[in-house]
């Protein structure tokens, strides 16, 4: 008797949906978490809508030398059938960050992101020299007065004048280059804009036979880069300003001392 009467309160209980606290508190748990679902997928809808209407620019690589505000130099060498050519004439330019100075040194000063970082490439000083031209078919060596010449425009195929060190052989148009000071080997190459602008470069523009290894820049080259790179001076300052009052009452102030110093040039001299 004490077990049918159980069971029918169970079944007046299980029919009512639970007790009378269950039954107060199922209903805003239940619709609350719904709510909760709902809105985190409205969320991620609109976000995922952002995201579409507006993909992430890319990545760029800060600080990637030379940064702007850097000076480097470089070594340059334009040869043709086997001749070494005069200097390039020296560029004066205040808007181009890669300039010639004189005894064909490159001095690397990137002004923007144009010239700096991955930018700073061979190509890229083409592009800024006047009347210069440097692809992978053709070299061509301006006037002093930055113009382009005939005269000195080499192309893949030609042949080398019969005053020159291979007279009558074809000539192609290559790029040398030797990474550093201590490089002795040069990497060959027919693509300008593959060549970083390094510290300390050397590198040659040429128009030579097939089998021949363009030569390096000159010693005098060399050394003007060298000097011209030890002349960058570095900026010091040393105490801050202080005030001392002394016993007396008199109040002294010092202000900081800045001084600007240069490294010794030094005469280095390039292996082959």
């Amino acid at each position: 008797m004490a077990n049918s009467a159980m069971g029918k309160w169970v079944s007046r209980v299980g029919a009512a949906g639970g007790g009378k606290s269950y039954q107060k508190t199922r209903p805003t748990n239940y619709y609350a978490l719904l709510v909760v679902i709902v809105a985190l997928g409205l969320l991620s809808v609109v976000l995922s809508r952002y995201d579409y209407q507006h993909p992430a620019a890319a990545t760029v690589t800060s600080g990637t030398p030379p940064a702007v505000g850097t000076t480097w130099y470089a070594g340059v060498n334009v040869e043709v059938c086997g001749v070494a050519l005069s200097p390039l004439a020296a560029n004066t330019s205040t808007t181009s960050g890669l300039t010639m100075k004189a005894n064909n040194v490159l001095q690397i000063s990137p002004l923007s992101a144009a010239d700096s970082g991955s930018h700073a490439t061979l190509g890229q000083f083409g592009a800024e020299y006047p009347g210069l031209i440097l692809n992978s078919s053709e070299l061509g060596i301006p006037t002093a007065a930055g113009t382009p010449n005939p005269a000195t425009t080499y192309h893949n195929g030609e042949l080398c004048p019969s005053n020159s060190k291979y007279p009558k052989q074809a000539g192609r148009v290559v790029y040398a280059y030797w990474p550093n000071l201590s490089s002795t080997k040069p990497t060959l190459t027919t693509n300008p804009s593959s060549i970083k602008l390094t510290q300390y470069l050397r590198v040659t523009l040429a128009f030579d036979p097939q089998n021949v290894t363009p030569a390096a820049p000159s010693k005098t080259t060399v050394n003007a880069m060298v000097v011209d790179q030890a002349s960058v001076g570095t900026t010091t300052t040393t105490a801050p300003v202080t005030t001392t009052t002394t016993a007396t009452g008199t109040t002294t102030t010092t202000a900081p001392v800045s001084t600007t110093t240069a490294p010794s040039p030094t005469t280095t001299t390039a292996k082959g």
